[in-house]
């Protein structure tokens, strides 16, 4: 496992825990020995994504803010979002990845980046959110029959 992929981890470890709300992966304390044998144990409930998981899929993204969207994942690694009732759209690229969805898209005002985990349990994953770089949401993305 990378060692990026691995802050992000426990970016999402501290924050799924409710250790902290949300932490940049810069501010990531050291783990003692008992916090450790957790993140193990919550690893398991995470698996990596397959290229299945993304064929003809829509997903439903909230944050943690309350905001609403609709992602479609196309197979040329595009995607577009849209806000789930007004319907505003904003486009992007998505790639797979060691098992990890990477997400960046690109609004008139705003470029997002995210990487998304699966969740073994269920077809709820989570992500945590950079708006221009800097730490913004934590996100729950449902993936629903396209």
């Amino acid at each position: 496992m990378s060692s990026h992929k691995q802050r992000q981890l426990l970016q999402l470890f501290y924050r799924e825990s409710e250790r902290v709300r949300l932490l940049d992966v810069d501010q990531l304390p050291a783990m003692n020995s008992s916090e450790m044998a957790d993140f193990h144990l919550w690893l398991e409930s995470k698996r990596d994504f397959s290229i299945a998981d993304t064929e003809c899929r829509h997903w439903i993204k909230t944050c943690s803010a309350g905001h609403v969207t609709e992602l479609q994942l196309h197979p040329n690694g595009t995607l577009d979002e849209f806000t789930l009732f007004r319907r505003e759209q904003a486009k992007g690229v998505w790639c797979l990845d060691d098992g990890v969805i990477h997400v960046e898209l690109h609004t008139a005002q705003h470029v997002y980046r995210y990487s998304i985990y699966a969740n073994r349990a269920a077809n709820i994953h989570s992500a945590v959110e950079y708006r221009d770089d800097s730490l913004h949401a934590y996100l729950k993305l449902a993936q629903v029959r396209g």
